[in-house]
């Protein structure tokens, strides 16, 4: 299994834009081969021992059966859409591919 956290951070006032379309894919994801996981999530409000992102970064929690049903999202009609219609709100994008270790 591969998981994926990737991290979003909106320009200024755009996250709830992004967010917006960014649920339309959510169920289409899910649905793809291979999905295991597919989440938005924010900040939650937890207490002072917790770092936040900030409010105009959201994250998106991913599980993945493999290596090829990871890259076959990426390579989805309906993701490649989604990143034309949100480039110009993206403040910056980093993603982590991650391997269990236990």
């Amino acid at each position: 299994m591969i998981h994926v956290v990737a991290i979003i951070k909106a320009k200024l006032g755009k996250r709830d834009a992004i967010l917006s379309v960014a649920r339309e894919n959510v169920t289409t994801v899910r649905q793809e081969v291979g999905c295991i996981e597919y989440i938005l999530v924010v900040d939650a409000e937890f207490g002072a021992f917790q770092t936040e992102f900030g409010e105009d970064t959201f994250l998106v929690i991913e599980k993945w059966r493999d290596e090829a049903a990871l890259k076959a999202h990426a390579e989805a009609p309906h993701m490649l859409s989604y990143g034309q219609k949100i480039k110009d709100w993206i403040e910056s994008r980093v993603i982590h591919v991650l391997d269990p270790v236990a």
